[in-house]
């Protein structure tokens, strides 16, 4: 039985990169984070000497602390979280180092781009996206960096906004473009892989949807194609990116959550008929 004010590994497995999860606050001090500089998927790190200034932000929110052991500093954070107003605060049961040694992924922190003043990374890419460029900023705000910002500009200027602006460019291709496809895989592939993500097995399975609705590959997958026409039905009804984007966010939560959870399941509209009574079929014998 968990103790009090906490929540065991297993249950934030389940609640990660689905929209309505908790957020996700790593608060190691930084001597311990050095040992094994990497993140639970979607937590941002925070001090918690400053935990009086930033703790206001999550009130009505939900939150999980992690810190190295599950002790002190977690516990400690989420009592002032629950002091501050949060929905929900608890501690990570056994930390960071419980969650590394279950095996569990991790986002290294070397593969993260820079942040901006106020810690987001920032990301820019081609105008008007269709599938790859709206399934790589859904699996960062999901599972790297929820507060992420997106900067869609004119395919010209992807590299000259990405000097100016300190962002980070995605799904082109250039010449040292870090984040894009390589050979047969879509930027989403190599997202996935880079940031520690390859063990989730629903993250691999939308992958390979997301590349055959990408790529003109529809054999990869029996739902690239319906990826690729909810895509391109949703580029004809936005023309702002950014509310693309943010539509664009439900459809692959519907689709991580179908990879994840319902795969096995079918509909077949023929059971949900009533059964016939017995007096029915006696009289239809007659």
């Amino acid at each position: 039985m968990p103790a009090l004010n906490t929540i065991p590994l297993d249950k934030l497995v389940r609640l990660i990169g689905v929209p309505k999860g908790p957020a996700i606050i790593d608060v190691q001090i930084d001597e311990d984070f050095a040992l094994d500089p990497r993140l639970i998927p979607g937590a941002i790190r925070r001090s918690h000497k400053t935990v009086t200034q930033w703790a206001p932000e999550f009130r009505g929110r939900s939150a999980v602390v992690v810190c190295q052991k599950g002790l002190k500093l977690s516990q400690g954070v989420a009592a002032w979280l629950r002091h501050e107003g949060a929905a929900q605060a608890e501690a990570l049961e056994g930390g960071a180092l419980a969650w590394a040694a279950a095996g569990l992924p991790m986002v290294p922190e070397a593969n993260l781009p820079p942040r901006d003043a106020q810690g987001r990374t920032v990301w820019v890419t081609r105008a008007r996206p269709k599938v790859d460029r709206i399934a790589c900023p859904w699996l960062i705000r999901r599972f790297v960096d929820p507060n992420a910002v997106f900067l869609f500009v004119a395919p010209s200027e992807v590299q000259a906004v990405a000097e100016k602006f300190a962002a980070t460019p995605f799904d082109i291709e250039a010449e040292g473009v870090f984040w894009s496809h390589r050979g047969e895989l879509c930027t989403f592939d190599v997202m996935v892989e880079e940031f520690g993500l390859g063990s989730l097995d629903a993250l691999q399975h939308l992958a390979s949807i997301v590349r055959g609705a990408d790529t003109a590959r529809p054999d990869l997958a029996p739902e690239a194609a319906g990826l690729l026409a909810a895509s391109l039905g949703l580029s004809r009804m936005f023309d702002e990116d950014l509310e693309q984007l943010e539509a664009g966010m439900l459809l692959y939560d519907a689709f991580y959550r179908w990879c994840r959870d319902a795969t096995n399941e079918t509909h077949n509209w023929t059971s949900h008929k009533p059964p016939k009574s017995a007096a029915f079929k006696a009289g239809a014998r007659s």
